[in-house]
């Protein structure tokens, strides 16, 4: 069985985006949540010196035996410039995946025919 759930969140300025994605299966015996974001901000820049900021990347993975669990987590930060007509823009951007992994007791799963 699986199941997804998609979120597309825009502001009315069109300046702000969210896009979240959310899946859970049961597959073999090991039950999956699968998590997505991803959020971008447009900002116009009127000073052509400016610095862009720095990146950022965060990878984080977790792993319980005793529990028979497993997790895995990773964030992407940064910023593009971009150039529409004559006008520059930032772009900063925030980009997420978590990944949790479980095994799925016996008597719990379900035999469809």
């Amino acid at each position: 069985m699986r199941d997804l759930l998609f979120k597309n969140l825009t502001s009315t300025d069109k300046k702000r985006r969210i896009i979240a994605s959310y899946e859970t299966s049961d597959n073999q015996g090991v039950h999956s949540v699968i998590r997505r974001h991803f959020i971008y901000v447009i900002k116009e820049i009127n000073n052509f010196n400016m610095q862009k900021p720095k990146s950022y990347l965060q990878v984080i993975r977790e792993r319980n035996t005793n529990e028979m669990r497993e997790k895995f987590y990773c964030r992407v930060k940064g910023s593009i410039f971009a150039i529409h007509g004559m006008k520059l823009y930032l772009v900063r951007y925030a980009n997420s995946l978590r990944v949790d992994l479980s095994i799925v007791p016996l008597n719990a799963i379900e035999y469809r025919v």
